[in-house]
C-alpha cells in the first residue's frame, strides 16, 4: 500500500475548536479559496475542501482496547469488527522453545475463551 503525497501551499487562517467528546475540529480558512484545491480525503478523521472554499478537518477517534487476556508471550483481544484476535510473540532467543511456549499460552487462552464464553452465553439466557 503506497502512500499518495500532495502538496498544496497556501496563505490562509487556521480555527481549531475542541468539540464536547474531546476531539478537534480543525477549519482551514485561505485567503483565496478555490474548489478542488485539495481533495477529500480520511486519515484519523474526515477532511474536505468546502464549496465556500473551506478546508474543514474532523478528527474521529482511535478505537484501540486493552487485550480481554495478557500471558508472557501471547494476547487475547476481541475487535470491534467482531474478530476475536491472537497475538503470539517470541523473542529470537527462545525459538527452540516455540512448541512448548506456544502449547502452553495457547491452551491458557483457550481456557479463558471458553471460561469467558460460557460465562456470558449463561448468563444472558438466565436474564
Amino acid at each position: 500500500m503506497s502512500k499518495k503525497q500532495n502538496m498544496v501551499m497556501l496563505s490562509a487562517e487556521v480555527a481549531v475548536t475542541k468539540m464536547e467528546n474531546g476531539l478537534r475540529y480543525v477549519q482551514i480558512l485561505p485567503e483565496n479559496p478555490r474548489v478542488g484545491m485539495v481533495e477529500p480525503f480520511c486519515a484519523r478523521g474526515r477532511g474536505q475542501m468546502l464549496s465556500n472554499g473551506t478546508f474543514d478537518f474532523v478528527q474521529t477517534k482511535r478505537h484501540r482496547s486493552k487485550p480481554e487476556f495478557k500471558g508472557p508471550h501471547i494476547s487475547l483481544s476481541y475487535g470491534a469488527d467482531g474478530f476475536d484476535r491472537v497475538v503470539f510473540v517470541l523473542p529470537n532467543e527462545q525459538r527452540e522453545e516455540f512448541a512448548k511456549i506456544y502449547q502452553k499460552e495457547s491452551a491458557m487462552v483457550l481456557a479463558y475463551m471458553s471460561e469467558h464464553f460460557y460465562h456470558k452465553k449463561n448468563t444472558k439466557k438466565s436474564v
